[in-house]
């Protein structure tokens, strides 16, 4: 029986965690030389690796010397941090990754603080000290700062030091001496300071299922680690559930991890990490006993939803031009196939209404769903973001986020003027030697809907913002809705260039020349608040009369095109945006204007 040794690498955004499983699997033995092999690995979703983030935790297993050293790579985005929670309770350690440049961020805190909440001793990495600006005391003193602040134990203030570069699979535990070639240093220290799971299998048997899978074939999966015992396929057991009912099923499948491979076994004993079907209701935070033998787990806290949106039958007269799941019927299949592993998901039907509130942890948690949806066919209209609001003791609470950002000095007045608008609060400002403000903030989700392109637009691109939640916390005040107005089209047809450069001056257009429009459809952003309807179709009229001026090739000025999460970001209240396979559009809610104009009238 395998020594096993459970770690979990987690990080910001973009500090090097999946190019570091990279390196751990490439460097033993996962791959033989025939293999073609390509970067972030454990990314295997499209839409993660067009993005480079990491979405979905994902497990694999090495062997190194008389161990098995099963990874879990975990994502680093705000949205996912629930999957972060759930991950960290089944681990011994986690390798906490630092760039060596940008030093801790937001998101290095949430995780760090989890992994001490469950009494582990993080193995500190600090990646890419090859920088040009590399500050690698400056952020080993700054992380060493973090954990103090996070109320770490002295045990856990006397964590290991590795630096590395991830990305050529180097680890050493000095960043003067770079004779290192490999990433072993950085397995040696694991092994020093984790002592492999303990325990017996003649114990009762004792899994928690921290994750969710599904399979088309063999229906839902439950993911986590033994903690008692040993799990055999075929053996009948029982389900304590989070509610605390019963449940009695036979496990009919039984996988663990090989290298990138799932694989199928017999038996799996305590310590390690496995995959287990049979039962079509088991859910995060379920334990696994041995019939007979109850021995439940404390339940695991799902996190709750910050942020609903509605997913209604598209309506629009382009309807079916390029989907073709369009009805009711589609859409409620997909979310309840969604539901099967999404837990941070929750969907609820609308009264007098084709569609859904289906709620998530954040925008980005939502817009992989819509983006996948509409990969896989799916057309639908999806309403503006809103926050979930709270009521306790007859207060209003709303979610909060953290809010860190790095700008040009010029620009920062320009910055927190807007964010103060958005009923932020400014909790630190620092100024640095390369003319950089750095900004942190505490602000209401329900400001942030929407600033990212006005921070773009702010910034003229320079700008850095990361943002993660935060609490919920008392209801800020009523915030200014969106400053401009929008222009809308009043005809059906395809756009031509001389009526999109007339409009120019109008505001800034987001379709170009030869475009499908509609009545209805946004066409472009007002100049002013209002909105204006359009008409973007027109052709120049006929005339015997040759004008040199006239006749002259037209200018358009680049249009805006939205991707999905923009698009979302942008619209107000009275509007949709459009979501198929092959367009984004953004729409008025009601298409036809006689019947706009009726109701703000009202």
């Amino acid at each position: 029986m395998d020594k096993i040794i459970n770690i979990a690498v987690v990080a910001h955004v973009d500090a090097g965690k999946s190019t570091l499983v990279d390196a751990l699997l490439r460097q033993n033995g996962v791959f033989n030389e025939h293999d073609e092999l390509v970067d972030q690995v454990m990314d295997s979703d499209q839409i993660e690796r067009e993005r480079g983030i990491t979405i979905y935790s994902k497990n694999c297993a090495i062997k190194y010397k008389d161990y098995k050293i099963n990874i879990v790579d975990t994502p680093g985005h705000a949205d996912f941090s629930s999957e972060v929670e759930r991950i960290i309770r089944t681990v011994d350690t986690v390798v906490l990754i630092v760039d060596a440049a940008e030093g801790p961020m937001p998101q290095t805190r949430f995780v760090l603080s989890k992994a001490l909440e469950q009494n582990l001793k993080p193995i500190l990495f600090i990646n890419k000290i090859d920088k040009k600006d590399a500050r690698i005391q400056e952020v080993v003193n700054e992380t060493f700062d973090l954990f103090v602040d996070l109320n770490a134990t002295d045990e856990q203030l006397d964590f290991p030091i590795v630096y590395g570069v991830a990305r050529d699979g180097i680890a050493t535990l000095d960043p003067n001496d770079m004779s290192s070639k490999s990433i072993e240093p950085l397995l040696d220290v694991v092994l020093q300071q984790v002592k492999p799971f303990e325990g017996s299998e003649s114990d009762h048997l004792q899994l928690q299922v921290s994750t969710l899978g599904y399979d088309d074939y063999i229906g839902r999966l439950g993911i986590g680690r033994v903690t008692k015992g040993k799990v055999k396929a075929g053996e009948s057991v029982t389900l304590y559930k989070n509610n605390g009912e019963q449940d009695n099923f036979k496990i009919t499948k039984l996988f663990v991890n090989q290298g990138l491979n799932r694989i199928e076994k017999q038996e799996a004993y305590y310590g390690d990490i496995v995959t287990v079907a049979g039962c079509s209701e088991i859910s995060i935070g379920d334990t696994i006993c041995e019939t007979g033998h109850p021995d439940p787990l404390p339940p695991i806290e799902i996190e709750q939803p910050t942020l609903s949106m509605n997913f209604l039958v598209n309506n629009g007269p382009f309807v079916g031009k390029s989907g073709k799941f369009l009805t009711t019927r589609h859409i409620k299949e997909r979310l309840d196939r969604e539901l099967e592993t999404n837990v941070g998901l929750r969907v609820e039907p609308l009264e007098g209404s084709d569609g859904y509130k289906v709620s998530g942890r954040g925008e980005l948690h939502l817009s992989i769903l819509l983006e996948n949806m509409r990969r896989e066919g799916y057309e639908l209209c999806v309403s503006k973001p809103k926050v979930l609001i709270h009521e306790k003791d007859g207060n209003k609470y709303e979610p909060f986020e953290t809010v860190i950002i790095n700008v040009p000095n010029d620009y920062a007045s320009t910055v927190i003027k807007d964010l103060q608008e958005r009923k932020g609060t400014l909790m630190g400002m620092t100024t640095s030697d390369d003319n950089y403000t750095h900004l942190h903030f505490s602000a209401p989700t329900r400001g942030l809907i929407g600033y990212r392109s006005s921070f773009i637009t702010n910034t003229r691109g320079e700008g850095i913002m990361v943002r993660s939640f935060d609490d919920y916390k008392p209801y800020a005040g009523e915030i200014q809705a969106r400053k401009n107005g929008v222009l809308v089209s009043m005809e059906t047809g395809k756009t031509l260039g001389y009526s999109l450069f007339n409009l120019q001056d109008r505001g800034q257009l987001i379709v170009g020349p030869a475009t499908d429009v509609y009545v209805g459809m946004v066409v472009g952003i007002h100049n002013r608040d209002n909105d204006l309807n359009v008409n973007p179709c027109k052709n120049k009229e006929m005339s015997n009369t040759r004008s040199k001026a006239s006749d002259d090739a037209i200018a358009l000025v680049p249009f805006k095109k939205f991707n999905l999460e923009e698009a979302l970001e942008f619209i107000a209240d009275d509007e949709y945006v459009e979501v198929t396979p092959d367009d984004i559009r953004i729409r008025k809610s009601i298409l036809d204007p006689n019947e706009r104009f009726r109701i703000t009238r009202k």
